[in-house]
């Protein structure tokens, strides 16, 4: 498939790609926030400078772009441009986020992982996914890892 823009102005676009302070994130933050939870933000030393960190419950949250971490969900479609380097891209993105979270878990910290397609889905259905309540719940529980997308907490 061609791109609809020329490589210039695509370059700029990508470019412009936070990431930090997302618009996911900052759905998940002020949530989280509203419901009186506190967090620190990308704390550095923490490998990965995860998105949130809840030291009261020893636990890390990461919010996910499906894109740039290739998840399995209708929001991922891989580029038909440059395809060899965005496989790249995203396959040391996966292994990135597998190596930062095994030494989170080495380091006593529970990990939650949030979807940006289970945030989309909580905007858009009828029924919307209640993030919050999912989050909320996986920090008043045990479990060492979770992932919430739109299929919900798992």
């Amino acid at each position: 498939m061609v791109d609809v823009v020329d490589s210039a102005t695509r370059s700029r676009m990508m470019s412009g790609i936070r990431s930090k302070n997302t618009k996911p994130e900052i759905v998940v933050r002020k949530g989280l926030h509203a419901s009186g939870f506190r967090y620190r933000l990308h704390a550095p030393e923490i490998p990965g400078k995860p998105d949130l960190v809840l030291p009261k419950y020893r636990a890390l949250i990461v919010v996910h772009g499906c894109f740039w971490h290739g998840h399995d969900c209708r929001h991922f479609k891989k580029p038909g441009t440059n395809a060899i380097f965005w496989a790249q891209k995203i396959e040391q993105n996966q292994q990135r986020d597998k190596r930062n979270l095994a030494i989170q878990r080495n380091r006593g910290w529970r990990c939650l992982v949030v979807w940006e397609c289970a945030i989309r889905a909580s905007e858009r259905r009828e029924k919307p996914l209640d993030i919050v309540s999912l989050m909320a719940q996986w920090l008043a529980g045990t479990a060492v890892t979770g992932t919430i997308d739109e299929q919900g907490l798992s």
